[in-house]
């Protein structure tokens, strides 16, 4: 079973959704969403508050990495106009390998 078919059979609410804190809407929305904690208008985050916002701020980096490298390919950050069938995937994959 490939990898996309094997995704294609969890649920959304399967799969952990980490988001930093430019998604607020989104909390409605989702039961597994991960969103950092924001500090309270004239608070302070809990020690609590603060170590599992660097957890998820330590998850969320690798991400983030593998997408900057694939942004540096200008394919694929370029607005896309091609027609031709399933390029948009080989682009990607040659893109992300």
């Amino acid at each position: 079973m490939e990898a996309e078919e094997e995704i294609a059979f969890h649920s959304l609410d399967d799969i952990p959704i980490e988001v930093d804190l430019g998604f607020p809407g989104l909390q409605s929305e989702y039961t597994n969403l991960h969103i950092p904690h924001k500090k309270p208008r004239g608070g302070e985050l809990t020690d609590e508050q603060k170590q599992e916002n660097r957890t998820l701020s330590q998850s969320r980096v690798v991400c983030e990495n593998a997408f900057a490298g694939i942004k540096r390919d200008g394919a694929v950050s370029a607005i896309y106009r091609n027609r031709i069938q399933d390029f948009d995937d080989h682009l990607m994959l040659t893109a992300a390998g």
